[in-house]
Formats: C-alpha cells, sequence, structure tokens
C-alpha cells in the first residue's frame, strides 16, 4: 500500500507546484484604482455643492484661496494583471464632474453608470458598477457648504461657513472651529447625536435622535440630517499660543 501511495502523493505536489507557478506569473488578484487631482481657484464666502458622492467624503478648511479636489476610484472586486483593462473600463463608468456655476458657486457632481440592458424597476436606472470612490476635499475656510451623500462616511473640519449636510446611511463627523457662534439642528432617523456643544438633544421611537443649538447674536447655520446612521459634532479647539491680530 506504502508503494502504491507514493506516485500519488508525488503527483499531487507536482500539481499544487504548477497552480503556484501560475498564480505567480499572473501576479495575485487586486483591486485596482485610479487617482487624480484638480485645483480650481476660488474667493472666499463662496458656495460649493457636493451631490450624489458615495464612500469615503473628506472636506478641510485651509488659507489657500483654492479649492483642492482629489479622487480616487478603486474597484470593489479584485482583478488579475490580466485583467487590467476591464478594471479600467469599469473605473471610467463612474465620473466625478466639476462645474464652476458662477464666480462664487462650484458643484462637484458624481455621475453613476447607467445599467447595462434593458433596465426595469426596482432597480434603478443607474449604478455604482461596483466602484467606491474616496473624495478628498481643501476649501477655503469660509466656504458655505451644501453636501448631498449617498452612502459612507462623511467628513467635515475647519469650515467656517454655513454647513447643511445630508446622507443616507453611514457616519457622520463635524468639527466646527471655536471659538464661534453656531446654530445646530442635526437629526438622525435611526442612530445617535453626540455633541461637544451645549443643547436640546430629543431621543425619538428609541431608534432616532435630534439635537438644536441656538446660537446668539450672528451665527452660523449648521443643518446635518442621517438617514440611518450617527452624527458627531466636535469642538476644533483654538490655536495654542494664541495668534495676536
Amino acid at each position: 500500500m506504502m508503494m502504491n501511495c507514493k506516485p500519488a502523493v508525488v503527483f499531487w505536489s507536482l500539481g499544487v507546484l504548477a497552480v503556484l507557478t501560475s498564480v505567480a506569473e499572473e501576479g495575485a488578484p487586486q483591486s485596482f484604482k485610479v487617482t487624480s487631482t484638480e485645483r480650481v481657484n476660488f474667493p472666499p464666502n463662496g458656495t460649493i455643492r457636493i451631490n450624489s458622492s458615495h464612500g469615503y467624503l473628506s472636506v478641510d478648511g485651509w488659507d489657500e484661496p483654492q479649492i483642492e479636489v482629489t479622487i480616487t476610484k478603486s474597484t470593489d472586486r479584485f482583478y488579475k494583471s490580466a485583467q487590467q483593462e476591464e478594471a479600467t473600463r469599469r473605473l471610467e463608468r463612474i465620473r466625478v464632474v466639476t462645474e464652476r456655476r458662477s464666480e462664487t458657486e462650484l458643484s462637484i457632481t458624481t455621475v453613476l453608470a447607467p445599467r447595462n440592458g434593458t433596465w426595469s424597476p426596482p432597480l434603478p436606472p443607474t449604478t455604482k458598477a461596483g466602484v467606491t470612490v474616496d473624495y478628498w476635499l481643501h476649501v477655503p475656510h469660509n466656504s458655505r457648504l451644501v453636501i448631498h451623500h449617498d452612502t459612507g462616511y462623511l467628513w467635515v473640519s475647519d469650515v467656517t461657513g454655513d454647513i447643511e449636510a445630508t446622507s443616507h446611511t453611514g457616519d457622520m463627523i463635524v468639527m466646527l472651529p471655536t471659538p464661534g457662534q453656531y446654530s445646530i439642528d442635526a437629526k438622525s432617523r435611526i442612530g445617535g447625536i453626540m455633541s461637544d456643544f451645549a443643547g436640546a438633544s430629543h431621543n425619538r421611537f428609541v431608534v432616532g435622535a435630534r439635537f438644536a443649538r441656538a446660537g446668539e447674536g450672528p451665527s452660523r447655520r449648521v443643518y446635518l440630517r442621517m438617514g440611518c446612521g450617527n452624527i458627531t459634532i466636535k469642538q476644533i479647539p483654538p490655536p495654542w499660543p494664541p495668534t495676536n491680530d
């Protein structure tokens, strides 16, 4: 019996070696991605509209009179090296379009891919096509933001203008500079709200929450809405040591 088993073991080992060699030649399957960066001159106190974004969206204020938009698109599934062309075509189906509507208004819109074949409800006519998008934006501190996010993680930090942000599902974190006066209206249909600012909190039907804060005198408006997920509102401490004006 031992003599009969040895050839089988040798044959199996050679088979495994052949498979490993083939994988090594083709390369391990991987997620393909593409990154692009765009800069647009933009004045203070302008309005930036972000529409139909999904995935990870980060918006940070900075001192430059410009908007910097860095977009990374990556495939959700893994492809072999020989399938790079197929992966590239999939990435190209999702577009992020920057449009200058006026001297003081800019829109950044994600255009989804149309569904292949005959479309019929209840499926929507467009699809994310198995592509995740990461958005990294730098904007002037005092910009006004109007964000309509679909799903995923939403982060806004160090922006002193009015903020309106809505999201269907995910988590939302808003970091507000201090000192500063803010009028805050935040609501999550299914989820919680945590705030460093004093205000009135209400739980709705156990699963939802609402937070409101009335600003004193002239204040910046912060309007936040989440379908399913949590909202966190944090204070950014003033710089230390304090700067002398």
